[in-house]
């Protein structure tokens, strides 16, 4: 635990200093940790770094969350990377005679998404302007406020279970613990910045980013428990990898771009 803990606050303030910094030392950051994670999401199918569809894969994920517009430099729509990665992906099966098959080619193409556009998601939030900081930190807050919330009302009140087949420490009260921790920070940061944004509408921010980061959560561990594996990977002690570390934000950020309740 105390490991776990010294990791956790010595990362999260590093993590904060670069994203109040912006621009490109926080690109960098989620741009290493967008390659990190696809390795670990590779590596968890069996998959090595440099077989073709990883290959293709860490393409996909570098098309997604790489700055281009400001090197100037015009590159597909997203619906059309997505449909000429597919295609690749599948003319792979053609080439290598089924020695990459199409399940093969599907989790590839699913983890591109996946880690891809969840780390554009963050990128593009944060260069939202002139309040790209403040709408980053809510959403981050609000996430961190729900897993310290399902921690901690999970261990003082926690006896029914949440989804023990997929994750059985969870709790339902847990769960609730998080909801209300997370509408509390979206009220704090409305009530900071009563121009930016309303009550209610932090209030569903705040919903939203405790529901579905806690939905990520539980989707990471589905695919862990199929894997049969504990941690995502090592970098983080105490923490396991990126994937087991961002499994939240990968989920919760893509969600407010494509609902548009953050205005981007």
């Amino acid at each position: 635990m105390r490991q776990r803990i010294i990791t956790g606050v010595l990362a999260g303030a590093l993590f904060i200093g670069l994203a109040f910094l912006g621009g490109w030392p926080y690109i960098g950051l989620l741009v290493l940790l967008a390659i990190i994670g696809f390795t670990e999401y590779a590596r968890m199918n069996g998959v090595a770094w440099s077989h073709p569809s990883s290959l293709l894969g860490y393409a996909g994920v570098l098309l997604f969350v790489l700055p281009w517009s400001e090197w100037g430099i015009k590159i597909p729509s997203f619906s059309t990377i997505l449909w000429m990665l597919a295609f690749l992906l599948l003319a792979l099966t053609v080439i290598t005679k089924n020695k990459t098959t199409i399940d093969g080619a599907a989790l590839m193409l699913l983890g591109a998404l996946y880690v891809g556009y969840g780390f554009s998601a963050m990128i593009g939030i944060r260069q939202v302007e002139p309040n790209g900081l403040f709408w980053t930190f809510l959403c981050f807050f609000c996430i961190w406020a729900s897993d310290i919330g399902a921690y901690f009302f999970g261990r003082a009140f926690g006896k029914t279970k949440l989804w023990p087949s997929i994750s059985p420490n969870k709790t339902i009260e847990g769960a609730l613990g998080g909801v209300f921790l997370s509408l509390v920070v979206s009220v704090v940061f409305a009530w900071l910045a009563p121009d930016l944004i309303s009550i209610s509408k932090a209030l569903l921010i705040g919903l939203i980013a405790a529901v579905a980061g806690q939905f990520g959560d539980l989707i990471q561990s589905a695919y862990k428990r199929v894997r049969d594996i504990k941690d995502t990977g090592t970098l983080l002690p105490g923490h396991g990898g990126v994937l087991d570390r961002c499994d939240s934000w990968l989920i919760v950020f893509p969600l407010f771009m494509l609902t548009e309740l953050i205005p981007v």
